[in-house]
């Protein structure tokens, strides 16, 4: 009983068992073989532009597709190869190979169920939104990048990684485009972006992927048009489903252990990447079908998903909010539907390998152009400008980083940026004020009660965080005072209390006991009570002098001012 308590795994799948019918069923098998037919190019795309290879691409839709919608916690998520891991896998595979990737893809999986089974689901989704849209941007005009040799049939072999390197080696051979690959490329842009003009059923990008391989296949042979590359011309398909197989540890670093810290960093990026960009999409999903997926669930089928895929030769996966919408807007009940779509991926592995050769490849660059124009929130970003300097910022640093340096570096000054900018906000906000003589009682915002100050007392009222900005401002404050013998520190709206709040409180009441002045505590939040009890505040100052509202508080100074007169 403890352990299902600590453990939140509770997959979907089975979950929808309990009540599924033949009316969902039917729903199911149709929207999973539309959504199979849309995951078709683009799961070929994403496994060409990572640098691995078509059939990789169709592996990871398939494996991780079917784990997903079998253990993760959404009804309705489609997991797959997505856009925004193809600059990462890009250059894990260019420095470390294959094997390399496929332990930096396992490493991840691992981080990915550990963040589950500690249920960090819901704190992944406080990912400051400029964050997100920063890096995804960054992807989008990196992906973009990536596709210039393609789409203008430039015919480079090695293409340089570096983002400027990139489009200098590209702009030095522009003397070689080939203008049958440059037209079927923005040919195929055009039809993708104008199909929905005329049908939301059926994918702009397969059917741009059918009339383009028509097109290159009478041009090559009734035209005699060799120019324009294939799929066939660059990779090789199996006629079957990859082996298992274990990854090979033969990077530079020698051992396991060297192999694993190197890794480390490019395993992180992958897990928080993936873990954002699923429950980013499950939120989406939920907003729309009116349910509520769990967050922790989602990350271990994830994880389990990214540590099974790399053993046939997949690439990281996750939740793919197009193919997730595809699947709602189809009709798509329960985690059936993306099970369905990975036997369509299946039978187009083992069955239409010949015809998938023939896929030209400036038609592959035009479908993830456009994948990459969707990506880019440019909508956002612009909106973003007109209402919020500060979240603008973190947005434009984000995605220079993601584009010139990498995504980790990117996700890292990103995080410290909005961290810095809440705190600037929260110290702005917070608010220390001194009253004497009279004090002006509110409640629900409206003037309740004057309320007399003993003499001799003085009332700080303080408001907000008491963390350490706010705590070095308050020390700020009371240097700058003449000290009344009675100082009443009115704390009915600090809601929370850090180390070096609690440490220079503590030094405050110390320096002021040796100058014989006498601190009384008013209104404390339990929780910020129970804080000063276990650092010893309390004790410090007193029982008598914690009062639990400002009426005791004024009582109680009151009764320490006759004490001093006496003495």
């Amino acid at each position: 009983m403890k352990a299902k308590k600590v453990i939140d795994f509770h997959p979907k799948f089975f979950e929808t068992m309990k009540n599924y019918s033949r009316e969902k069923f039917t729903a199911d098998i149709m929207a999973g073989i539309i959504v199979g037919v849309v995951a078709i190019p683009l799961a070929i795309a994403f496994g060409i532009a990572s640098g691995v290879g078509p059939t990789e691409g169709l592996v990871t839709a398939i494996m991780a597709g079917f784990l997903i919608s079998a253990l993760g916690g959404s009804k309705v998520q489609i997991g797959g190869p997505t856009g925004a891991f193809i600059i990462i896998v890009y250059g894990v595979v260019q420095q470390y190979g294959l094997s390399g990737l496929a332990i930096a893809t396992i490493m991840a999986g691992i981080i990915l169920v550990i963040m589950g089974l500690c249920r960090m689901g819901s704190v992944i989704k406080f990912m400051p939104y400029p964050i997100i849209i920063g890096f995804t941007g960054g992807i989008a005009i990196t992906i973009f990048s990536t596709q210039i040799n393609d789409l203008l049939g430039l015919g480079i072999e090695n293409v340089p990684a570096n983002f400027i390197d990139k489009w200098v080696c590209y702009f030095n051979n522009m003397g070689a485009i080939d203008w049958w690959s440059t037209v079927m490329g923005l040919a195929s842009i055009a039809l993708i972006a104008l199909t929905p003009k005329f049908s939301k059923k059926v994918p702009g990008s397969l059917l741009a992927i059918i009339v383009m391989t028509l097109a290159a296949w009478l041009l090559r042979d009734y035209a005699g048009v060799t120019s324009i590359k294939t799929i066939g011309d660059l990779y090789e398909l199996p006629s079957g489903f990859p082996a298992f197989r274990l990854p090979q540890i033969d990077m530079e670093t020698g051992s396991l252990f060297a192999t694993i810290q190197a890794l480390a960093p490019v395993a992180f990026t992958i897990a928080m990447l993936g873990a954002i960009e699923s429950l980013l999409s499950a939120m989406v999903a939920d907003g729309v079908i009116g349910d509520q997926h769990n967050s922790n669930t989602e990350l271990v089928g994830q994880g389990i998903a990214n540590i099974v895929v790399p053993f046939f030769g997949g690439i990281p996966a996750t939740g793919a909010i197009a193919r997730t919408m595809a699947n709602i807007n189809n009709g798509g009940k329960t985690p059936v539907a993306g099970i369905v779509h990975t036997l369509v991926l299946l039978a187009v592995l083992l069955c239409l390998g010949s015809l998938v050769e023939l896929i030209p490849m400036p038609c592959l660059a035009g479908v993830l152009v456009m994948v990459a124009y969707n990506m880019s929130g440019w909508r956002t970003i612009v909106s973003m400008y007109r209402s919020s300097m500060s979240g603008t910022t973190v947005l434009f640093v984000t995605l220079l980083l993601t584009v010139f340096f990498d995504l980790t570096l990117a996700i890292e000054a990103g995080l410290v940026m909005a961290v810095v900018i809440v705190m600037k906000r929260v110290m702005e906000s917070a608010n220390i004020s001194v009253v004497r003589d009279q004090l002006d009682v509110h409640r629900d915002g409206e003037h309740d009660e004057t309320l007399s100050i003993p003499e001799g007392t003085e009332v700080f009222e303080i408001e907000g965080p008491f963390f350490f900005g706010v705590a070095n401002k308050f020390d700020e404050v009371m240097r700058d005072r003449d000290a009344m013998p009675i100082r009443v520190l009115r704390m009915r709206r600090v809601t929370f209390i850090d180390s070096t709040g609690l440490h220079n409180l503590e030094i405050f009441i110390k320096s002021s006991h040796d100058e014989g002045r006498v601190i009384i505590l008013s209104g404390v939040h339990e929780n910020v009570e129970k804080s000063l009890r276990k650092s010893g505040i309390v004790k410090l100052v007193g029982k008598e002098n914690v009062c639990s509202d400002i009426h005791l508080a004024l009582e109680r100074a009151k009764e320490v001012s006759k004490e001093i007169v006496l003495k």
